[in-house]
């Protein structure tokens, strides 16, 4: 994988809820049977990130951002 972590503190607040909108509104990102507002995945995540649960990548070969679970990525390396 040729994708950097980003230190997503760094990020302004803006720019982070962007990264965060635009992974949980990717196709495939469903979250089951039961309707979850984007407000509610978009917490979701972020909780996550602040609890070093995920992690946010950036892709230059793919021009994308990527959060990845922490597990997988200490599996991957």
């Amino acid at each position: 994988m040729s994708a950097v972590e980003i230190p997503w503190r760094e990020l302004s607040g803006e720019a982070l809820q962007g990264v965060i909108e635009e992974f949980v509104t990717r196709e495939g990102t469903e979250y089951g049977e039961r309707e979850v507002t984007l407000a509610a995945k978009v917490l979701q995540v972020r909780r996550q990130l602040e609890r070093g649960e995920v992690t946010l990548f950036f892709d230059p070969d793919l021009a994308s951002c990527h959060l990845l679970r922490r597990e997988d990525v200490a599996q991957s390396r």
